[in-house]
């Protein structure tokens, strides 16, 4: 078990979450993450699409972020948010509730289509959002270790366990670890 690995994946993804790059994860961090998924997708700025985007991330901050703030708080720092996320390791019936939550909202919106499956394009597009240097080989590739079935798509059920793993686990062979590409190009423990 590499406590190290998990806090490297936690630290990458905070700092990616940190859309303006002020140390916090706040509101504002979400608007600028849907209007980048929203770009990320093809939407016209200011357009409905992009507006329905935004209220998607602004409800992921105010749903999941907001409520476990002390009160009068407005943001996370990475020290807390790291502490916080690590936390969850230990405790997979609050990890499976919370960011099973969470895996479920980026499901609706990765999901373009509407099957409820997410395929290679849609996870590229979704990931590109969040991480705008990822390059589609890289999307690609860990498409294809979160696809434990490999059927070309992910499901529900894939799409929330590759999540709750790349959030939780410890094990450096967990495909989850390969949310955002090659755990050893992406991050280092």
């Amino acid at each position: 078990m590499d406590d190290d690995l998990l806090t490297a994946k936690i630290a990458y993804g905070f700092d990616s979450l940190d859309a303006d790059k002020d140390g916090r994860l706040t509101e504002h961090d979400h608007v600028l993450m849907g209007r980048s998924s929203a770009r990320s997708l093809g939407h016209e700025p200011d357009s409905p699409q992009e507006a329905r985007l935004v209220a998607a991330y602004i409800a992921i901050w105010r749903d999941l972020h907001l409520p476990s703030l002390p009160p009068g708080s407005e943001a996370i720092t990475r020290e807390e948010f790291i502490a916080a996320t690590a936390a969850l390791a230990d405790d997979p019936a609050a990890a499976r509730s919370t960011l099973g939550a969470l895996a479920l909202a980026f499901l609706s919106i990765a999901d373009t289509d509407g099957d409820g499956l997410v395929d290679p394009d849609e996870f590229f597009t979704f990931q590109r959002g969040h991480f705008p240097g990822i390059e589609r080989a890289a999307s690609d590739t860990a498409f294809r270790r979160l696809d434990r079935d490999g059927n070309g798509t992910l499901s529900e059920d894939e799409f929330v366990e590759a999540v709750i793993e790349y959030w939780t686990s410890r094990d450096p062979q967990a495909p989850g670890n390969w949310w955002v590409g090659d755990p050893a190009r992406t991050y280092s423990a």
